[in-house]
């Protein structure tokens, strides 16, 4: 199968965009196929990233499925980021998944996407092989505003911060906001087996690197591992980062 750019259209017209790279397996019993890894970009990226084509690149070298996408509103899918929620975009990666993978899956999320990753790792039960977490950020609409921001939000008003990653400031739309709030899940067990691994820069001045350390105290699984990355950003692409994340899914143990 092809993994050029393709288009996946839900039911109410959203047209979601995905690079799938079948891997080696194809036409395999689903019990029979290696995992599919499955990328979540982080608030406002896509899979064009870095992270997200090193990753592609890696799988297929090896082989190993893979599948990238861009949520409705970001990249080249259709829609307007202001709609996006945790709870809409993860509807498009369950979907996806669901339509184009067979087997199991490895979730990998970056950031925003490390939430994600959560979420829908919960909703994906036994098809769960693993994860890993990039700087995963669960539940930053509590942590991540202050309270004069969150009242702004409540309220149904947009808040706009500097963005040290482009020119525009970055929004965090009132919908979101109050979605995200449901979502929340380190005051909970969150309730997944697999292997999790947990990558953090300890220079990340973004999401402190003690919500890793939540996360996995959170996590039900006794198959968890923090890597903390001294001298580490946010983003964690430098190359050695990405030297880091390969090892990391390379000997991440499958069940």
């Amino acid at each position: 199968m092809t993994d050029e750019i393709d288009f996946y259209e839900l039911g109410d017209g959203r047209r979601i965009a995905f690079r799938h790279f079948a891997g080696e397996d194809e036409g395999a019993h689903d019990d029979a196929l290696r995992p599919t890894l499955v990328f979540l970009p982080g608030y406002m990226s896509d899979m064009a990233g870095g992270k997200a084509t090193a990753i592609h690149d890696w799988a297929v070298a090896r082989g190993q499925p893979c599948l990238l996408l861009d949520y409705s509103g970001c990249g080249r899918s259709t829609g307007d980021f202001a709609d996006g929620t945790l709870s809409r975009w993860c509807e498009e990666v369950l979907a996806l998944v669901r339509e184009r993978v067979g087997g199991p899956v490895i979730l990998i999320g970056s950031s925003m996407g490390g939430w994600l990753m959560l979420l829908a790792g919960e909703a994906l039960g036994p098809r769960l092989a693993g994860m890993v977490g990039i700087a995963a950020a669960p539940d930053f609409s509590d942590w991540g505003y202050s309270d004069s921001q969150k009242a702004e939000l409540a309220a149904g008003r947009t808040v706009l911060e500097d963005n040290p990653y482009g020119p525009e400031p970055t929004p965090t739309h009132p919908g979101f906001w109050q979605d995200a709030q449901r979502q929340r899940l380190l005051g909970r067990e969150i309730a997944i087996d697999c292997p999790v691994r947990l990558l953090h820069g300890q220079a990340d001045p973004d999401v402190p690197w003690e919500i890793s350390l939540r996360t996995a105290a959170a996590l039900r699984s006794d198959e968890v591992q923090v890597t903390l990355v001294k001298g580490g950003d946010h983003r964690l692409s430098r190359e050695q980062d990405i030297a880091l994340l390969l090892r990391t899914l390379d000997a991440l143990p499958i069940q």
